[in-house]
């Protein structure tokens, strides 16, 4: 029978963790650390060892690592191959020496401290890994992230995203899990990952794509979310039955649909389940960190993190030498990635699971990663003289915008066709968005990449990349767009110029007064260019052709001023040409 009681506790708990959880990311972020820092912060205070408020993290955690599960989902969407290959040197060369250089000297250092091997392997390794969610953001807010240097310091935070699941891998391989508890050793895990993941890859080209093709064609948004969660959890779910990481599952069905048109859709109905669950496992992770484990060694924690960020920092100075950059852009590239990463908490979970270390190892170096990645600003800020001045103009002059698009074309029919292939023609990386999955295929068939989605929402937009656009250009068929909509992806992306195809006169008057650059009446070109024709295979002469051109131009002009003042479509009717007679004696 249902407990009152019980309901009430657990809106009571939830209750307590996100007003606490929103209070403390405020703040941190205010101050400019972070919203994981915030999170974990509010889990120690709201957990039994501080205010004692709410309890039970345990089974609060199981629901939350399906944020994770989320989390690498949509990385897993972010590593399509075409942006792989484009990017292979920098992340094969300085991702992959980043990663294994900082994770062994990591590791010999806590060997060295009394750990055994196969403990400070499982410790290094994450501790390898830098914070993507604190680093993006610092690289934006700098404007740095479409320079060479942001570009390196992007590369090896995707190299360290797709190290995650070798990592998971490696700790699965050195698992010492007892065979009287049930579990298979180490090796048996590995050969069961590698076939599930080529179970996942053959389900996702013969299954997958299909399946979300027929739930496009349906037009419904709910069914494609519904789907999407339903694919995440499908492949974790697999997993779990066979033993095996939940988040390779998750991981391995993001890829699988990284390089499909769904990408964007998909990215972005995600995102809010990813954002809310993944800020809860971060509140159950600060709930179990062992307060009294890390009160008892505070010099081991502070001393750890200091050798973490000076050994991070070290390595990463060196490798970026060695790839030629100066040494002020090398010695920034090592400070910005010097801190452990969110994913070191993932780790740390799955090598307790596996027997690899105690769960009070797992909460010191918990700590360790949450002292690193407060530390990331101050360093950035005290250091920013030295790595910045004087500016080196050949190192961090403004690239190419690579990754993204410098126009996103929302609407691939007759009209946006023309006007993408016109800005290909002249070397503007556009991304295509559309909704109608026949022009989708088409598009495919002739080479086009046109992502499915529907290119009025903000969300889908900056999934797509809107932020780094300088262009929006919305080319959709029929009277889709209104002024709020343009209003708010302006407020959202107000770098971009937008412009706008409109379907006829009431579509401009609308978009009055709005941030659109330009609004463009779909038929007005053509129909002018149409009657130019006619007038010269009725042998009028050119300057006749001109003239009436040139009239009906500045009558339409008019009209359309008068319009916009009056806020009546029927305004300066009189300025419609009718009849030859009015032609003929116009003053104009």
């Amino acid at each position: 029978m249902h407990d009152p009681a019980e309901t009430t506790s657990l809106l009571r708990d939830g209750f307590l963790l996100l007003g606490f959880g929103l209070a403390f990311v405020l703040l941190f972020r205010r101050l400019g650390l972070g919203a994981t820092l915030g999170y974990l912060v509010a889990g120690a205070v709201v957990g039994p060892q501080v205010l004692g408020l709410v309890g039970g993290a345990e089974a609060k955690l199981g629901i939350a690592e399906l944020g994770i599960t989320l989390l690498l989902f949509v990385v897993g969407l972010e590593l399509n191959p075409s942006r792989l290959w484009r990017m292979k040197r920098d992340i094969l060369g300085l991702g992959l020496l980043q990663v294994v250089a900082c994770g062994l000297a990591v590791a010999g250092i806590i060997a060295a401290i009394g750990f055994s091997p196969e403990a400070a392997l499982a410790l290094g390794l994450p501790l390898a890994l830098s914070s993507t969610a604190q680093v993006l953001p610092l690289l934006r807010s700098s404007g740095r992230l479409r320079t060479p240097f942001g570009e390196r310091a992007f590369a090896i935070l995707l190299f360290q995203d797709l190290s995650i699941i070798p990592l998971i891998t490696i700790i699965a391989a050195m698992s010492r899990n007892p065979e009287d508890a049930g579990g298979p050793p180490g090796w048996m895990l590995t050969l069961w990952t590698l076939a599930a993941v080529a179970g996942l890859i053959a389900a996702g080209r013969f299954l997958i794509r299909p399946f979300f093709r027929l739930i496009g064609n349906m037009g419904e948004r709910e069914m494609f979310v519904f789907a999407a969660l339903f694919t995440v959890i499908a492949s974790a779910a697999l997993m779990e039955m066979l033993g095996l990481s939940t988040a390779l599952g998750a991981f391995v069905a993001g890829v699988m649909l990284a390089d499909s048109p769904y990408r964007h859709e998909l990215e972005a109905d995600v995102e809010p389940f990813r954002s809310i669950l993944l800020g809860l496992f971060f509140l159950t992770v600060g709930m179990m960190l062992n307060l009294h484990a890390i009160a008892e060694r505070p010099l081991f924690v502070a001393g750890m993190a200091l050798a973490l960020i000076a050994v991070k920092a070290g390595v990463i100075f060196a490798i970026g030498m060695a790839f030629r950059m100066n040494w002020r852009s090398a010695l920034g590239l090592g400070v910005l990635l010097s801190q452990g990463g969110e994913f070191g908490f993932v780790l740390f979970a799955q090598a307790t699971d596996a027997y690899l270390i105690e769960p009070e190892a797992a909460s010191l170096f918990g700590a360790i990663v949450t002292l690193s990645m407060a530390t990331t600003p101050f360093l950035m800020a005290a250091t920013r003289r030295l790595r910045e001045a004087p500016v080196d103009r050949d190192d961090d002059r403004e690239g190419p915008r690579a990754d993204g698009a410098n126009a996103l074309v929302v609407g691939y029919g007759r009209f946006g066709q023309t006007v993408a292939q016109i800005l290909i023609a002249s070397d503007i990386p556009v991304t295509l968005i559309d909704t109608d999955i026949e022009m989708i295929d088409v598009a495919s068939s002739f080479g086009a990449k046109v992502y499915f989605g529907d290119g009025t929402r903000v969300d889908l937009l900056r999934q797509a990349g809107a932020a780094e656009a300088e262009l929006i250009l919305f080319c959709m068929d029929g009277d889709q767009l209104t002024a709020e909509m343009v209003e708010a992806v302006h407020d959202a992306f107000p770098d971009a110029a937008i412009f706008v195809r409109g379907y006829d006169r009431r579509a401009v008057l609308r978009l009055e007064g709005t941030p659109v650059r330009y609004v463009v009446r779909e038929v007005l070109e053509s129909a002018v260019r149409l009657a130019r024709l006619a007038l010269e295979e009725l042998e009028v002469g050119a300057e006749e052709i001109d003239r009436a051109e040139d009239m009906y131009r500045a009558r339409d002009k008019e009209r359309f001023r008068k319009q916009i003042e009056t806020g009546d479509i029927r305004a300066a009717r009189d300025r419609i040409l009718t009849t030859p007679e009015r032609l003929a004696h116009d003053p104009s």
